[in-house]
């Protein structure tokens, strides 16, 4: 939308900030918290606004007073929601409720080092903290369905329609289309159970020497290659367990402090793991982090496989998408003739962007049809990616170009869609505000808000 509504408390939560902090020049002297709006029968207090701007604040924006004027408004059209959604009996999804809550405390407990840290930064008891923030998803969630339930209330969208936000709209504002590539692979792994029992032996090793007396911090800062907590000597600092792989928090809630874990593995590679302190679902723990590596061996066995590949391709022995077939290892492409796509969105085009950069350094001087010379890149899984050999298809380019109706309207119609979402939810806010008893402090009297109908709603 042309103006996102936040979420007060949520967002507060996020930067870790309850406090509030008032300056005399933007607040009445004296004044610490008090009712400044009412929207149906929803409240508004100082502290809603401040908790806002105090994550702004975090974010390098200046907290000034039409800044303040800026946040209340938003939480004035959050409220008119969230007065429409109990009229129309939505329920809350107490299942998304429950998960961002907890998510959300496991942040705290783990950015402030645990619960009393955090409940001496609050000021008030962990379970005072869950009721005030269940209440606050509580109210979010329905405010979200009510957005929603308006947004999607809008007739489909027509090829006339389309035709129309075309013809309606400036030239300049219609959506630039980057240039896109579309392509196909064919990939190549290395021994990955060689290179997994090697990592493994180097690991146990290096417990070995632990364990005959050798300190983990130092053999972490020696060799292990998660580079944060390496520095640290392995230390992770006391968090929540729910924020670590299952088979890494498994293992550590099952260490008594001070002994070291045998080998495990997550995906980010191979660990071994001594407990320092526990406190509930919560621990403090080091570790030594390994990967697997690959020889140059391996590199030259996969490129010589690969040039052989595209020799016959090339050659015209065989086609890519047979070669893809049947020798490329990857299996998400490998059945579609080796053709990529997306995996956050199944497009089969790629912004320059959303490609790996080996992938575009290797098709940056290809011309459509031409094959890449075997490189050295990353699959998607894990947090970084695997090591995979692969050559490259440049099947088509898509240049840059200012959106059209034959050539990009599937993407012209979400936004055709958007813009009438948009106009819904503005004309529901503007009947609103003249059908709903709403009651703002004239302290906020020299407002600029956006929509110049809350100034009517000042108390005179």
């Amino acid at each position: 939308m042309e103006r996102k509504i936040r979420n007060m408390v949520f967002a507060a939560v996020c930067v870790l900030a309850a406090r509030i902090s008032l300056s005399a020049q933007e607040y009445p002297a004296g004044v610490i918290d008090k009712t400044v709006a009412v929207v149906g029968g929803e409240m508004v207090a100082i502290s809603d606004i401040e908790n806002e701007m105090q994550m702004m604040h975090a974010q390098g924006m200046a907290s000034d007073k039409s800044m303040r004027c800026e946040v209340l408004e938003n939480i004035l059209q959050s409220k008119l929601f969230l007065v429409q959604a109990r009229l129309d009996s939505l329920t809350v999804n107490q299942a998304m409720v429950e998960a961002s809550l907890n998510e959300r405390m496991d942040q705290v407990r783990t950015q402030l080092g645990g619960d009393k840290e955090a409940e001496e930064y609050f000021g008030k008891p962990l379970y005072k903290l869950r009721q005030e923030w269940r209440t606050a998803l509580q109210d979010q969630s329905l405010t979200q369905q009510e957005q929603q339930k308006i947004a999607n209330a809008i007739p489909p969208v027509t090829p006339y329609d389309v035709q129309q936000y075309i013809d309606n709209s400036d030239k300049a504002d219609l959506p630039v289309i980057p240039i896109k590539y579309q392509l196909s692979q064919i990939c190549v792994y290395p021994d990955r159970e060689a290179a997994k029992l090697a990592v493994k032996e180097r690991l146990l090793k290096i417990r070995e020497r632990i364990m005959k007396g050798e300190k983990f911090s130092v053999m972490a800062r020696l060799y292990s290659q998660d580079p944060g907590s390496a520095r640290r000597g392995g230390e992770l600092g006391m968090a929540s367990k729910n924020i670590f792989w299952p088979a890494f928090s498994d293992a550590a809630m099952a260490l008594k402090p001070g002994v070291v874990s045998q080998i495990v593995e997550t995906p980010d590679g191979f660990h071994i793991i001594e407990v320092l302190a526990k406190d509930g679902d919560m621990f403090n723990a080091r570790h030594i982090l390994m990967k697997p590596e690959y020889t140059r061996d391996d590199r030259e066995k996969a490129f010589v496989r690969l040039d052989s590949l595209r020799t016959k391709i090339v050659e015209g022995d065989m086609t890519f998408g047979q070669a893809a077939r049947f020798y490329s290892e990857d299996p998400s492409t490998r059945t579609n003739m080796g053709q990529m796509s997306d995996p956050n969105t199944g497009s089969a085009y790629f912004e320059i962007d959303q490609l790996k950069p080996q992938d575009y350094a290797a098709i940056r001087g290809l011309k459509e049809g031409e094959i890449s010379r075997p490189i050295e890149s990353l699959d998607n899984e894990g947090r970084a990616g695997n090591t995979v050999y692969k050559i490259l298809r440049l099947d088509k380019i898509l240049p840059a170009h200012t959106a059209s109706f034959t050539n990009d309207y599937d993407q012209l119609m979400s936004q055709a869609k958007q813009k009438k979402q948009i106009d819904a939810v503005n004309a529901f806010i503007e009947e609103k505000i003249g059908t709903t008893y709403i009651v703002i402090d004239p302290i906020f009297a020299d407002c600029e808000f956006e929509n110049s109908k809350w100034l009517e709603k000042i108390r005179k």
